[in-house]
């Protein structure tokens, strides 16, 4: 009698748990091919392409919570009050019809129903593919953070001038504006290279927890570090090599790497360049405490047998 209640009670959750799956799809499939068709083909506004490495974030997010089904499931059933709170700002958030709000509706949600169904334990267990969703969801954070750019805008443009001129240019830097052989190229605001530092940072985390590198404190901070680096030194190269084509009338090569598929070419390279770097700082920081517990190991007395 125990084993049917048991079975009854399994097959209940499976089908609740499939009318909701089947009702955020009916509710949040247009959204989600709204932010990849402006993705892929820049349909979107300026602000939501910033948001573009959902397009491998989104799907790893899912795939990570479909991994873990069976601990969620083996998770005992635990209600906790904030989930209610979630899911009533969700469904509130959505039913504005404010783009901003309904956007944000689908990580409150998602959070929500872990909260309701299994508490704080089901929102740990799916709080890495939940913190990438919401890490992809298109906002306006960019816009509020460009107007505070300037100081890397003029960083950049004084850089770039300075390694033109290295290299014979006549470059002259006024401000965040370049200009080459008598023509301007302006290092503006979605210049400054926020798009790829959110995508650089965003990958990084993707892949310290592919890694399970995540968990040291050391390599996530030297990581991460070292690729905002990376992605500010690239955007600093690329702005370069923009003005270079500009300067010199090469306008078919400027458009292919500022606006074509040139530029997604350089970014994809610059983040391929990360993942020989994590292996060698995982390495690097694993050491020590491989011969730390080596060393404990040898202080260990043997044991004394009769």
């Amino acid at each position: 009698m125990a084993l049917q209640q048991q079975i009854r009670t399994r097959n209940t959750d499976q089908l609740l748990g499939i009318g909701i799956l089947g009702l955020l799809a009916l509710l949040y499939a247009p959204v989600l091919l709204h932010w990849l068709n402006g993705w892929l083909y820049k349909t979107i506004s300026t602000e939501h392409e910033y948001f573009s490495h959902g397009i491998i974030g989104i799907p790893f997010a899912a795939y990570l919570s479909w991994g873990n089904r069976k601990q969620w499931q083996r998770l005992p059933n635990k209600t906790h009050p904030l989930g209610a709170t979630l899911l009533v700002i969700g469904a509130v958030f959505y039913l504005t019809g404010v783009t901003e709000w309904v956007n944000l509706s689908l990580p409150a949600i998602l959070a929500g129903l872990c909260l309701w169904f299994k508490g704080f334990p089901g929102l740990k267990l799916q709080g890495f593919p939940l913190l990438l969703l919401f890490l992809a969801t298109p906002t306006a954070m960019p816009y509020l953070i460009a107007p505070y750019t300037f100081p890397l805008q003029s960083f950049i443009a004084g850089t770039a001038g300075f390694i033109l001129n290295q290299f014979g240019m006549d470059a002259v830097v006024d401000g965040i504006n370049i200009y080459v052989s008598g023509r301007i190229v302006e290092v503006a605001p979605y210049c400054a290279g926020l798009k790829m530092l959110f995508t650089t940072i965003y990958v990084c985390l993707m892949l310290l927890y592919w890694t399970d590198n995540l968990s040291s404190r050391r390599t996530t901070v030297w990581f991460l570090s070292t690729a905002v680096l990376i992605s500010v030194i690239a955007n600093i190269i690329r702005n370069t090599i923009l003005s270079f084509f500009h300067g010199t009338g090469q306008e078919a090569a400027f458009k292919w790497l500022h606006d074509s598929w040139g530029g997604d070419l350089y970014s994809a390279l610059m983040l391929l360049s990360l993942i020989p770097i994590l292996n060698r700082m995982s390495d690097y920081f694993s050491a020590p405490l491989e011969s730390e517990i080596e060393g404990e190991s040898q202080l260990i007395p043997p044991e004394i047998t009769d």
